[in-house]
């Protein structure tokens, strides 16, 4: 009796096995219900099923090879798509470490894939599973599609990535009235212009702005995207990786809307070779579009601000002005809910873009933001520079510092004279004062007094020196490009300038670059030569 029931319950137990996996089996008949395992259980009922009633049961344990049914977990896939084409839920913790083995024609190899005798995957999707987590937690699976957006994002440019550490951002009390006027904007969703340019020259506090805006957005559960450009950082100082950075980000917000964009790269693999307009319509529009068609979508719950900032850092005005009609033509066009809010300096591919003189083709259709001459910001780098010097005397050693009747009312006026405006001034000349090596009672009559002399040891302007001189490099190269310059000398044309400019101007100008002075001198000892 015993050695005749041995090959009986293996012959059971293989048929069993055959039907699991087979791509033409449905749910285990009735007959099929007698429970391998020692201690059976109620049947395991997949969520998504309009049959409540099919089930197997299972030996008690959580299933830890998620190779079919709903204890497959990834990232990118819609509910329908967690079951198996098979239509069977399979439970197979008692099989959790089996690897390299035969089932009819079906394999499973080292990892844990079943593939049948083509070697394909028996549900139809090309899913990826770690073997390493068992055996108490579920294998994570991340669809191919979705695998190939992560390699092309930019994480960089995430309004909290660590590369970003310590972001610049507003201070308290500081810039109300203009942050009030952008995020009344994005959260007026039936506002009739949905793109915000804000434009403003550099150091004026646009990057500021932006990381402000950004976490107040995300703490509101409306922050769909970000994308910070940096001039110095090769992952997000192009286009090369925005898109599907973008779609990346607009994924994550809904799990059908990240199954879409997953399947549009599956269908065209060199999809992030391809033109910024044709990655932003396949990877944003379109997929957008198929979540609007879904009958429970609720457009208004869906988070919808898109921030870019510093798009004059992205190489290239070619390139700048690609992704401002992409914008347009794609998302604008297209009537998307989403609002857009741009900050850049005013370079010419968004300078002739909003151009009103001229009708540049986003003149009509975007909010407006000039930054440095809507909005003074005197007053509020000057709380800024008080409230930021009182915090570092507090924290010094020297009883001077800590004294109430310092910083001086009169230190904090030329200060506030010096930055002309500009907050990178003034934030550059607190992070030079809080330097601990020195008290910082001395400081400020040091920046104020400072002049670029050879032999100078102090430095308080190294950082301003590094962002104005690439910011001329950049104009002198632009400049030069233009066949109509031939023969006109740049630095001729600056000195000239500054010659007919007005002294609060000039005064800016050697506030923001302290090394203009011997950059002028330069100039006017190269132009008498020339002439």
């Amino acid at each position: 009796m015993a050695s005749n029931s041995k090959p009986k319950k293996t012959g059971r137990l293989r048929s069993r096995l055959q039907r699991l996996f087979s791509s033409s089996s449905g749910a285990p008949d009735g007959r099929d219900d007698e429970s391998i395992s020692q201690d059976p259980q109620p049947p395991v009922q997949d969520p998504s099923s309009s049959d409540s009633s099919k089930g197997i049961p299972y030996s008690g344990e959580r299933s830890r090879v998620p190779v079919m049914g709903t204890h497959r977990q990834y990232t990118g896939a819609t509910a329908e798509n967690a079951t198996s084409s098979t239509g069977a839920l399979a439970s197979t913790s008692m099989f959790s470490r089996a690897r390299n083995f035969n089932v009819g024609n079906l394999q499973i190899d080292s990892s844990q894939h079943v593939h049948n005798a083509q070697d394909k995957p028996i549900d139809g999707m090309d899913i990826e599973c770690s073997s390493t987590h068992y055996p108490a937690d579920p294998v994570p699976c991340v669809a191919k599609g979705w695998k190939m957006l992560l390699e092309n994002i930019t994480s960089n440019a995430f309004y909290d990535s660590g590369a970003r550490f310590d972001p610049p951002k507003c201070d308290e009390d500081t810039r109300v009235e203009v942050i009030s006027e952008i995020m009344d904007w994005i959260n007026d969703r039936k506002g009739p212009k949905r793109l915000l340019c804000m434009t403003g020259a550099a150091g004026a506090g646009k990057s500021a702005l932006q990381q402000t805006i950004a976490e107040r957005c995300a703490d509101s559960d409306i922050l769909g995207c970000s994308i910070f450009f940096s001039s110095q950082d090769p992952t997000r100082n192009d286009l090369s990786r925005i898109i599907p950075t973008i779609a990346f980000q607009l994924g994550q917000h809904d799990p059908r809307l990240q199954d879409y964009i997953r399947r549009a790269i599956e269908k065209d693999p060199p999809i992030f070779t391809r033109t910024i307009r044709t990655q932003m319509d396949r990877l944003v529009v379109r997929p957008f579009k198929r979540l609007q068609a879904n009958a429970g979508f609720d457009a208004g719950s869906f988070p919808h601000a898109v921030l870019i900032d510093g798009l004059d850092e992205c190489s290239g005005e070619e390139q700048q002005t690609e992704l401002l009609s992409t914008i347009k033509h794609c998302l604008l066009d297209n009537d998307l809910p989403f609002r857009i809010f741009i900050a850049s300096r005013p370079e010419w591919a968004i300078r002739s873009a909003l151009n009103p003189e001229t009708q540049g083709y986003l003149y009509p259709l975007a909010y407006h933001i000039q930054l440095s001459d809507n909005y003074d910001a005197t007053d509020d780098i000057r709380r800024y520079l008080w409230r930021r010097l009182q915090d570092i005397g507090n924290r010094s050693h020297d009883p001077r510092a800590r004294s109430r009747s310092w910083p001086t009312v009169e230190d904090i006026e030329k200060l506030v004279r010096a930055a002309s405006g500009r907050f990178v001034y003034a934030a550059t000349i607190v992070k030079y004062i809080s330097k601990r090596r020195s008290s910082p009672v001395d400081r400020p009559r040091t920046v104020v007094d400072w002049t670029p002399e050879e032999g100078h040891l102090a430095m308080p302007f190294e950082a301003l020196d590094v962002l104005y001189t690439f910011i001329l490099s950049a104009a002198k190269q632009s400049y030069e490009a233009v066949d109509t310059n031939r023969g006109r000398n740049f630095l001729l044309l600056l000195r000239a300038h500054q010659i007919n400019s007005d002294g609060r101007e000039e005064m800016a100008m050697k506030s923001l670059f302290p090394t203009c002075t011997l950059l002028l001198d330069f100039i006017q000892t190269r132009a008498c030569r020339d002439i």
